[in-house]
């Protein structure tokens, strides 16, 4: 997987917090690494990690993509898959570098992307969405909406897969699928995440994602033709929580 296209002048470290692995990748490299995550991964542990994996490798900023709600910048719940110290970290400051954090589906969803009105869904461990428009990011929580005798997510979503078995499953992924087409009609729909391989045929009218575009995602997060939603939550995301930028930031 190559370092993405995004801004070439700008060289971009991509972390994407995932509950079984970390996986970096930066601008110029080929390969991307990982390391295991986990219910005992802490932000704290996670910045260490991923600095000792990317010590021989230069960057300037990094992307999070980080699995759980994100506002202004910085995660507002700690996952329940990993550890804690999440919700609030200063991740600039411990980088030492400006930093942007994103929802991972939206960081995926960024990396699909191909223009006009595109919804994604990722089929995980629940159930990752986001909305872009003309360039505009619109991470969503699509997830808890109420749905049979739970949410989307309850049924979707790995617990969903476990309980009521493959074949339920699918049934239950393209009924879901289409009552959100028809919502929210988008233009384009693209199923990520990692059961999207479990499916044996897409919804009608999707493509299917693919995991490395979270790296692609990353490396645009940086690019002036990308933005989320909050123009404050890309500025907040590149400074320390007093709002003064951080040791590299003006580097």
């Amino acid at each position: 997987m190559r370092g993405g296209k995004g801004n070439r002048s700008m060289k971009v470290l991509v972390v994407d917090v995932g509950g079984t692995h970390v996986k970096i990748l930066a601008s110029g490299q080929k390969v991307s690494r990982r390391f295991p995550s986990g219910p005992e991964l802490t932000a704290k542990k996670m910045v260490s990690q991923v600095k000792q994996l990317a010590r021989d490798w230069k960057f300037e900023v990094v992307s999070i993509g980080y699995p759980g709600p994100v506002l202004r910048g910085r995660p507002v719940v700690n996952p329940p898959n990993l550890g804690q110290g999440w919700a609030g970290f200063n991740f600039a400051a411990a980088f030492g570098c400006p930093v942007k954090v994103m929802n991972d589906a939206a960081m995926q969803a960024l990396g699909s992307y191909k223009g006009g009105k595109m919804l994604f869904l990722g089929l995980g461990t629940g159930l990752g969405s986001t909305m872009i428009v003309d360039n505009i990011v619109e991470p969503m929580e699509l997830a808890h909406l109420p749905y049979k005798k739970g949410t989307y997510e309850d049924y979707v979503g790995l617990r969903g897969l476990k309980r009521c078995g493959k074949k339920k499953w699918r049934k239950h992924v393209a009924d879901v699928v289409e009552r959100l087409i028809t919502a929210l009609e988008p233009d384009d729909v693209v199923i990520g995440g990692g059961n999207v391989k479990k499916l044996d045929t897409l919804p009608p009218g999707c493509r299917a994602g693919d995991n490395a575009n979270a790296f692609v995602g990353g490396f645009r997060m940086w690019d002036a033709r990308w933005s989320p939603k909050s123009s404050a939550s890309a500025k907040s995301a590149a400074t320390g929580t007093d709002g003064k930028k951080s040791k590299r930031a003006s580097t």
